[in-house]
């Protein structure tokens, strides 16, 4: 949780006598990341700092000091259709990245909903999610975010050679265990510091 941006925000918006709707209205997101802004949960990324900076007619230094003295926590998110291997991963991802807030989703379309909202920074992905392409669902959240680091879930090796055309960080064979997930972290593509 980052407070004291948080409370900076809050200030600074209150100060200039805007709504969490109509701050949200002028960066061009929901009311509701606004409201995660100032309680802390969440934090902007460094682009919509410097919107928020100068809707609010504040020096963008300012807030981008301050939320890089967040303890931000990063997103995470797995997906895959099965409900069963999900409940049996999320403990495993749990341990081996106690400092990240893990989210599951069985639909690819909730998976993206979320990321459009949230800035994740590793994707778990299935490759074959019912009727949809764990590679397509990565290529859409590589579009919304393109330092998501894509880690690709699937019971089948022949798959790995379509995976890596896609912007893809890395591979694991289902089931997954501590031990390799802890050895994908250390490949992946842009920094990232949920694990331990």
């Amino acid at each position: 949780m980052n407070t004291l941006f948080a409370k900076i925000l809050r200030k600074l918006r209150s100060e200039k006598g805007l709504s969490q709707r109509e701050l949200a209205e002028q960066v061009y997101v929901t009311r509701s990341a606004v409201a995660r802004w100032e309680n802390g949960s969440r934090l902007p990324d460094a682009v919509m700092i410097a919107k928020i900076s100068r809707c609010l007619d504040t020096d963008v230094n300012t807030l981008l000091s301050v939320a890089t003295e967040s303890d931000h926590i990063p997103n995470v998110i797995m997906v895959d259709d099965r409900r069963i291997f999900l409940a049996g991963a999320l403990p495993i991802l749990e341990e081996v990245l106690p400092n990240a807030n893990i989210i599951c989703f069985t639909r690819p379309s909730e998976a993206i909903e979320y990321a459009k909202e949230n800035q994740v920074a590793l994707a778990f992905l299935d490759i074959e999610i019912g009727k949809t392409s764990g590679l397509d669902l990565c290529r859409t959240l590589l579009e919304l975010n393109p330092c998501t680091n894509v880690v690709y879930l699937t019971a089948y090796i022949e798959y790995s050679f379509d995976a890596w055309s896609t912007g893809a960080s890395g591979f694991l064979l289902k089931p997954i265990t501590p031990e390799a997930v802890r050895e994908q972290l250390q490949k992946l593509r842009y920094p990232f510091s949920g694990g331990r």
